[in-house]
């Protein structure tokens, strides 16, 4: 089997307020340049609804803040990732389980299609985008920091 993962720098100790801090920072000027527009496909099947999105090559891009641990699966594409669970680099095909409150920053360095799955019956977005995106980072399903930091250890110690 081989591994997707190109590079990976994991800092065991994260400053997660101070990295969402910087995070909306680069948010807010993002902002004030011109946007690039992202293709959404949406798909739904029995219980299950997934958010596809393909990034064009050069796209810097900030996600929404999830409320819950969710399933991500890149199909095609590089792309650099930063996080709350640190810095990493991938290539397809590459799969993910994020963190609650994975507000994450990507750089596509070739064009990407990237999903994100969700269990809902529900097919109204609005709904869906409620259920599952946080407006603040109050909404976020808890975690503890040693929770996070064994979690994150566990990750580290299987990339290996």
């Amino acid at each position: 089997m081989i591994k997707s993962v190109v590079e990976v720098s994991i800092t065991k100790e994260i400053d997660i307020p101070k990295l969402r801090s910087q995070i909306a920072q680069l948010e807010e000027k993002m902002l004030t340049l011109p946007q690039v527009d992202i293709k959404i496909t949406h798909h739904f099947s029995k219980d299950i609804y997934a958010r596809e999105m393909f990034l064009p090559k050069g796209t810097l891009l900030i996600g929404k803040i999830h409320k819950f641990k969710n399933l991500n699966i890149m199909s095609q594409g590089d792309v650099a990732i930063l996080s709350i669970d640190g810095v990493v680099r991938v290539k397809a095909p590459y799969t993910l389980v994020a963190s609650p409150g994975a507000k994450r920053v990507f750089y596509a360095h070739e064009d990407t299609i990237w999903t994100c799955i969700h269990g809902t019956e529900d097919t109204d977005l609005e709904k869906i985008e409620d259920m599952f995106i946080a407006k603040d980072y109050n909404e976020v399903e808890i975690i503890s920091d040693k929770d996070f930091r064994s979690l994150k250890e566990a990750v580290c110690l299987g990339q290996q």
